[in-house]
C-alpha cells in the first residue's frame, strides 16, 4: 500500500524561490481559523525565520491551533530565547532528534526530518523544497538557492493535514501490512501511474518503516512509462543502480532525457560525486546541464508534458534512503507547462551542456572505476537500510 491514493480536483499554483513561496505561506496562515501545521528542516533566527514566527503567533492569539516541527539538526538556531514569545501565546514547537554536539559539532547526520510542509485548515496544503531561511530568497544574496514548491487546494490537502497531524502529535503515520505478491507488484510500477485526467495528486512519504522506497519506486515507474521527454533538475544527485538504468534505458528508446544538477554547488562534495555519474549516462543519450548562476536546491522532474514531481527529495543516498521525505506527484497539464517553461529557460539561459568528452576516462580505468563504483551504488540501499534501523525507528519529537 502507498502512503495515499490518486485523489483528483486539485488546483495547483508553482512557486518559485522564496520571493513566491514566504508571501503565499505567511498569507495563508494570515488567514487560518482552525490549524496550521508545519514541518520544516530549516527555521532560522533571520528575517523570513522571524516573520514566520510572528505570523505563527498572531494565528494562535487568534485561537488557532499552531503546531510546528523543525529538524533538530537543520534548525540549531532555535534558541529559548527566540521560542520564548511563541511559546508564550500557545504555538506548540517540536524539534526532531535534538542531540547534544561533540566538541561543537553536530553529530546527528542521518536520519533526519528533511521534509517542507505547511498546512492551513483543510483548505491549502503547501509541499516542496523550500527552507524557512532568507538563503531562499534570490535577492539575499548571489549564492541564494534556486527551489521550487507547490501550493494545492482539493481533496490530497486533507491527506497531507492527516500526515502532519499523526506526526506533530508524536506518532508515525502506518499503513496496514501487506502481502509479498501486493509489495512485489508496487514495487514494479502496479498502481503507480495516475489516471489520465488532469488534476490528479498523490502525497507520497518515506519514513524508515514501511514506506522506505515510495518516492524511489514513483520516480523509477514514471521514468519507465516515459514516451517521450523527462527533465529532471535534482540538488544533490547520487540515485541507485536501479534508477540510474531507468534513466540509460529511457534515453536508449528514444525519450530526451535531461538533467539539470549543480553547476555552483553549495556542497562541494556533492557535485563531485555527482559528476563520477556523467559518462555513464552521457554515453547512453542523456544531457546534463550545470546550472551556473547560484547553488541549485531544487527536487522537481516533469515528464511527457503532464507528470510532475515537487518536493523535498534528492536522489542522492540521505533522501533515498535514509531521511524522512514528502513529495507531490501529479498529473496536470498547466502545472507540467508552468514547470517546463522554467526549467527550460534555465537550460538555455542559465546551464552549462556537459560534453560526452569532457567526461571521458580511459579506458583501462574507466572498467576498473565503474567496477568500484557501481557495486557501491547497488549496495548501498542495504547498508543505509541498516544505518536506518539503528536506535530508536519511531519518530523522535521533543516539545520545546
Amino acid at each position: 500500500m502507498l502512503t495515499s491514493p490518486w485523489l483528483s480536483g486539485h488546483r495547483f499554483t508553482l512557486l518559485e524561490n522564496g520571493e513566491a513561496f514566504f508571501p503565499a505561506v505567511l498569507e495563508a496562515i494570515g488567514g487560518a481559523r482552525e490549524t496550521v501545521l508545519i514541518e520544516t528542516f530549516i527555521w532560522n533566527d533571520d528575517g523570513i525565520g522571524r516573520a514566520l514566527r510572528d505570523a505563527l503567533i498572531d494565528a494562535a492569539r487568534r485561537g488557532v491551533r499552531v503546531e510546528i516541527c523543525a529538524d533538530a539538526y537543520g534548525s540549531p538556531q532555535l534558541t529559548d530565547a527566540f521560542l520564548e514569545a511563541p511559546r508564550s501565546a500557545g504555538v506548540r514547537v517540536r524539534v526532531f532528534d535534538p542531540q547534544p554536539t561533540v566538541m561543537g559539532m553536530r553529530t546527528n547526520l542521518f536520519r533526519r526530518l528533511h521534509r517542507k510542509i505547511a498546512v492551513i485548515d483543510d483548505e491549502v496544503a503547501f509541499v516542496g523544497g523550500i527552507n524557512f531561511e532568507d538563503w531562499q530568497k534570490v535577492e539575499f544574496s548571489e549564492r541564494s538557492k534556486r527551489d521550487y514548491a507547490v501550493r494545492i487546494t482539493g481533496p490530497v490537502v486533507a491527506e497531507i493535514r492527516a500526515f502532519c497531524d499523526a506526526f506533530v502529535c508524536g506518532e508515525s503515520p502506518r499503513a496496514p501490512r501487506t502481502s509479498w505478491w501486493r509489495r512485489w507488484r508496487r514495487a514494479h510500477g502496479a498502481g503507480l501511474q495516475p489516471p489520465g485526467a488532469d488534476g490528479v495528486a498523490r502525497f507520497v512519504y518515506r519514513d524508515n518503516e514501511r514506506h522506505r522506497a515510495d518516492i524511489e519506486q514513483m520516480y523509477r515507474a514514471w521514468i519507465r512509462a516515459a514516451r517521450d521527454e523527462i527533465i529532471l533538475a535534482n540538488a544533490y544527485f547520487f540515485p541507485g543502480y536501479r534508477l540510474l538504468r531507468q534513466l540509460r534505458l529511457a534515453a536508449r528508446r528514444g525519450v530526451r532525457v535531461r538533467l539539470i544538477l549543480q553547476g555552483m554547488p553549495d556542497l562541494k562534495y556533492a557535485q563531485l560525486a555527482a559528476r563520477t555519474l556523467y559518462e555513464y549516462l552521457i554515453a547512453s543519450g542523456v544531457e546534463i546541464h550545470e546550472f551556473t548562476e547560484r547553488p541549485l536546491h531544487a527536487k522537481v522532474a516533469v515528464i511527457d508534458g503532464h507528470r510532475v514531481t515537487i518536493g523535498s527529495s534528492n536522489l542522492d543516498p540521505l533522501s533515498l534512503w535514509l531521511n524522512l521525505e514528502a513529495n507531490l506527484f501529479v498529473s496536470d497539464r498547466e502545472l507540467a507547462d508552468d514547470l517546463r517553461r522554467r526549467l527550460i529557460d534555465t537550460i538555455e539561459h542559465q546551464c552549462r551542456r556537459v560534453d560526452y568528452e569532457q567526461v571521458r576516462m580511459p579506458r583501462w580505468w574507466r572498467q576498473v572505476y565503474r567496477s568500484v563504483l557501481f557495486h557501491l551504488v547497488r549496495r548501498f540501499p542495504g547498508w543505509a537500510g541498516l544505518l536506518a534501523t539503528l536506535g530508536p525507528r519511531r519518530q523522535k519529537l521533543q516539545l520545546r
